[in-house]
């Protein structure tokens, strides 16, 4: 989409959620975007891959805007993938398209932590029939594991899988400074 109309739907989407970016403006978001163009084409391809990007918060010592993906499921451009390129080559058979892992970097940002999945969750609820891989500790990784969290009965759930492994409803969420 062009750059106009990517700010637009940003906009847009800012102003109908602000309870996840409270005391913060648009015009200063704005502002910085307008700084750091090569961001927009990231933006745009966390909206093309349907993470619907927002505004979560503001880093006073850095000075930059985060956004997470705040869709309401995992982002349905992002599922079907498993967690790294390890994974991806260690499949003898029906592998997938992609990882998670590569997706993000390909795209220009960083699968969400633990606990920015479970700051995200305070916003609104999420994943509430999807799931998403969160960026694995490197002593479970060693292993041959990945964890993936959701939100259920009222809680957010985080879960072990093998990084092989890969599902219809499990994607990944990312974030971005800007």
């Amino acid at each position: 989409m062009s750059n106009v109309a990517l700010l637009r739907a940003l906009k847009a989407r800012f102003e109908k959620n602000m309870n996840r970016h409270k005391g913060l403006e648009w015009a200063k978001v704005q502002e910085k975007l307008g700084a750091n163009t090569e961001k927009l084409w990231t933006l745009d391809e966390m909206e093309r891959t349907g993470g619907e990007p927002d505004v979560v918060g503001h880093d006073k010592t850095t000075d930059e805007y985060i956004f997470y993906d705040c869709s309401a499921e995992s982002p349905k451009g992002r599922r079907n993938v498993c967690y790294d390129r390890e994974a991806l080559e260690s499949r003898k058979e029906h592998k997938p398209e992609n990882s998670a892992i590569d997706m993000a970097a390909a795209i220009g940002i960083e699968l969400l932590t633990e606990e920015q999945y479970r700051e995200l969750q305070k916003l609104g609820n999420f994943d509430t029939k999807t799931s998403s891989w969160v960026k694995t500790p490197s002593e479970i990784r060693k292993l041959g594991g990945a964890i993936f969290a959701d939100f259920r009965y009222g809680n957010v759930f985080v879960y072990h899988n093998g990084a092989e492994s890969y599902y219809g409803a499990r994607g990944f969420r990312g974030s971005l400074r800007v």
